[in-house]
């Protein structure tokens, strides 16, 4: 193994453990849209609004971009090899 793939392999167990984490301290997502449906209750209101300011949305977009990134990563390490052989 070289150097480098044992700093990739570093590099993306901490960016997979720092997603699981994140992930983790999401909150779940309750299902009330039947309760909604039967109650007449509106989907409308100031939380729904501001959604995206909210701590859950902060932590979904972390996700999304540690995920993509986590992505890249995983093929960089598996690509680079290839071309410094």
């Amino acid at each position: 193994m070289s150097t480098l793939e044992i700093i990739g392999g570093i590099v993306i167990l901490v960016l997979s453990l720092l997603t699981i984490v994140v992930c983790l301290s999401q909150e779940q997502k309750s299902q009330d849209s039947m309760t909604a449906a039967l109650t007449g209750a509106s989907a409308d209101s100031f939380y729904g609004k501001n959604e995206g300011r909210t701590k859950e949305a902060i932590l979904a977009k972390i996700t999304r971009v540690m995920a993509i990134i986590l992505f890249i990563a995983v093929l960089a390490v598996n690509i680079v090899p290839i071309f410094t052989k």
